[in-house]
């Protein structure tokens, strides 16, 4: 065990703990960056991503602008497990701010090196401190001014800067595969809005157009091609992956598999690889968490949330299906077709199945498949690789944090 000194949380702050700005919604939609949750459970680390904006006065901007190594602390979650989550600000390419669910800590950098307590909280140790504060029923959540005093260990900062360096070598290439991914999906969106929503499919000069539709393709609707929430028969009490809504992204097709959890119980949404899930509650609907199920590893499929919508390609291949839940069209459609109480609305199926849809020419379907596998494989591929390199991080974590290895 390490013999580091603790000390008061708030003994290396460089400025108190301050909570995120809270603007009305006619303020929304331009000016500076906001980090909301969706980014803050999505990322460990802050700073490139794409955010909504809000506007913001010069005195707002004064007190609530980020820096580098700012600490953010999820101020309220919907899960106990949630609440005090931890991220680091890196790399900021503009002015960004963070909104009121969220708790900025900036530490004094000739003390500490904020990124070694990115992973102390990150660790056993920081956990079991949070979960003391945690309050609340329906909405858990932490105070800043408890925050400030719990005891966190205290390393030299020579220590600090070995330990922070040595794990976020795994970060970084996390970070490089992430990045890749996004690039790969990006290509594959821009694809599919060429060829299906533009029209300019290859060899689309030489098609005529009958009816307002290139020959050779069909007017229907998504419940032609698409299987809303599939029947999917699961061996009863047989040990299988569980997907929580929280293994979905807001921004990328991959599932978070340090998410999943197994189950004997055959309850909520059932899906296999190939499948898409869609968020159908808001706020994830609307924050665009919608992921392509991969890597599940039995054949029989797996679990999840009750709020997802399950959809399974009919009449098209699991790309398209994918890629058409990510166009900005069909989310729009989606979040129309919500119903429900404020805070509880859900997306309806059966007004998403009537959704207007041109059916491509076979050939056009298999040209595209042919295309876009490669490039979904290679996203696989490229998750598989973070998820070990996470876990070899992870199995090192409690180890450097007790003391149990030195660097």
């Amino acid at each position: 065990m390490s013999n580091w000194q603790k000390v008061p949380f708030d003994s290396l702050f460089l400025t108190p703990t301050r909570n995120g700005i809270y603007k009305t919604a006619e303020f929304h939609g331009r000016g500076t960056k906001v980090v909301n949750m969706g980014e803050l459970f999505a990322n460990d680390r802050i700073g490139k991503q794409s955010m909504e904006r809000i506007e913001l006065t010069e005195q707002e901007k004064r007190i609530s602008l980020l820096e580098e190594g700012d600490l953010l602390f999820a101020r309220r979650s919907l899960v106990e497990s949630g609440a005090g989550k931890a991220a680091i600000v890196t790399e900021l390419p503009e002015e960004t701010t963070f909104e009121s669910s969220v708790i900025r800590v900036r530490l004094d950098q000739q003390k500490c090196n904020p990124l070694f307590y990115l992973y102390w909280f990150r660790s056993y140790n920081g956990r079991s401190a949070i979960m003391p504060l945690v309050t609340g029923v329906n909405v858990k959540g932490i105070r800043g001014s408890d925050l400030a005093k719990i005891m966190v260990d205290y390393p030299t900062i020579e220590i600090q800067n070995r330990i922070a360096s040595f794990l976020s070598d795994y970060d970084d290439l996390i970070e490089t595969n992430q990045y890749q991914i996004k690039l790969l999906e990006e290509a594959a969106q821009r694809l599919y809005k060429e060829w299906f929503v533009d029209l300019r499919f290859p060899g689309h000069e030489n098609v005529p157009v009958v009816d307002g539709v290139p020959e050779g393709w069909t007017k229907c609707t998504l419940d032609d091609v698409i299987d809303f929430n599939p029947k999917v028969i699961l061996s009863k009490d047989r040990m299988k992956e569980c997907v929580p809504m929280s293994a979905l992204s807001t921004q990328a097709m991959t599932l978070d598999s340090n998410e999943f959890t197994t189950t004997t119980s055959n309850s909520g949404s059932k899906f296999q690889n190939g499948d898409t899930l869609l968020a159908r509650i808001t706020p994830c609907l609307e924050n665009g968490k919608t992921g392509f199920v991969a890597g599940i590893v039995s054949e029989e499929g797996a679990v999840g949330s009750t709020e997802f919508i399950v959809m399974r390609s009919k009449n098209i291949n699991p790309y398209m299906v994918y890629l058409l839940a990510r166009t900005e069209d069909f989310r729009k459609t989606a979040i129309n077709s919500m119903t429900g109480s404020d805070g509880r609305q859900r997306a309806q199926p059966d007004k998403i199945k009537a959704y207007p849809y041109i059916l491509p020419s076979r050939r056009i379907i298999e040209s595209f498949a042919e295309i876009v596998s490669s490039v979904f494989e290679e996203i696989e591929k490229k998750n598989f690789q973070n998820k070990k390199l996470s876990e070899a991080r992870d199995r090192l974590l409690p180890k450097l944090m007790s003391g149990e290895i030195a660097v």
